[in-house]
């Protein structure tokens, strides 16, 4: 008999035993049409790249399948029916593998390295008080404003214009010619 793996995500909004009970419905269907399924697993609440179906997240499940193709014919279209089912993928494999797969394989080793927070963020590390710079400098001491220079910018930019205002530059002695002091007198 033929090998295959297949995947399916559940909607969003039902629960772990929910997506359990479909695997279940699948794997009593291939069973009944004359196949096995050797192995099963969850592979999480997971988000999607995409929107499906207004779904942003999705119970993800891998059936490996020793199956005649009149049983994958019957389970996919069952997939198609059923409502809770917003994506699936079955292909034909040469063997099954016995392993773990890649995903449950990833799962263990992001968990060793996290410091078993278990997701997908990694450890906190060291946090600093509040107030402290990326270095340790504080942001709120006597250092305010040090450091900052505005020379050397573009006239591009229009901070050289402004000066020019404040001290009596060309922009000012035009609007004096022009008539008068900016103040605004008439």
């Amino acid at each position: 008999m033929p090998y295959y793996e297949t995947i399916f995500i559940a909607r969003q909004d039902i629960s772990t035993p929910q997506a359990e009970a479909l695997a279940d419905q699948f794997t009593k269907v291939i069973e009944e049409l004359g196949g096995s399924v050797p192995r099963r697993e969850y592979w999480g609440l997971r988000s999607l790249a995409y929107r499906i179906r207004k779904n942003r997240k999705g119970h993800y499940m891998l059936l490996n399948i020793e199956a005649p193709a009149t049983a994958m014919v019957e389970v996919e279209r069952q997939m198609g029916i059923n409502e809770d089912i917003i994506r699936y993928l079955t292909i034909r494999a040469d063997k099954l593998l016995s392993g773990p797969s890649a995903m449950m394989q990833a799962r263990t080793a992001r968990g060793d390295e996290r410091g078993g927070r278990g997701d997908f963020r990694g450890g906190r590390g060291e946090r600093g008080r509040f107030g402290e710079g990326r270095f340790g400098e504080s942001r709120f001491g006597d250092n305010r404003g040090e450091g900052r220079s505005y020379e050397g910018r573009g006239e591009g930019r229009g901070y050289e214009g402004r000066r020019r205002d404040e001290e009596g530059g060309p922009a000012r002695e035009a609007a004096v010619g022009a008539g008068g002091e900016t103040g605004g007198e008439a």
